[in-house]
């Protein structure tokens, strides 16, 4: 059998566009991509954001605000002196975008004007911090991506 120039083109045209279609396949139905959202319930999420601008305009408002910075025993969060630590109640959120299993959340109950993360929690690279915070029935948002 002899194959000529045309049935040659369109053989080639159909081994390329299955050898696409197999990676894309591939691609898209393998675990090791890991194809998670930021968050499970996104839509909920999107639902609440003018709550979240409202609160990051808050702590925008505050002088000083808030420092985070890298002490010798963890991360350490610095609130504003002016803020009465006792009746400041929230939850400070740390989101590691390279590992869904390194994500956690800690209750925030200040006993000093200062929260201090441990060392042992945090592995090195990059994180996103969300403090969330209410004072005296103001809510108070803070986002920090930092390298540890």
């Amino acid at each position: 059998m002899k194959i000529n120039w045309g049935t040659g083109i369109v053989l080639a045209f159909a081994a390329f566009i299955a050898f696409i279609l197999y990676f894309v396949v591939l691609a898209s139905t393998g675990d090791r991509a890991g194809h998670d959202l930021v968050t499970e319930e996104y839509y909920k999420a999107e639902l609440a954001y003018q709550d979240e601008i409202d609160a990051r305009s808050n702590a925008l408002g505050l002088k000083p605000g808030i420092k985070i910075s890298k002490t010798e025993g963890g991360l350490k969060i610095q609130f504003p002196p002016a803020m009465d630590y006792e009746n400041t109640k929230g939850k400070v959120s740390l989101y590691r975008p390279s590992d869904k299993q390194l994500d956690f959340d800690l209750a925030l109950s200040l006993s000093n004007t200062h929260l201090l993360i441990p060392d042992k929690r945090l592995l090195g690279g990059r994180w996103d911090i969300k403090i969330f915070w209410e004072y005296q029935g103001k809510p108070y948002l803070h986002k920090e991506s930092i390298t540890y």
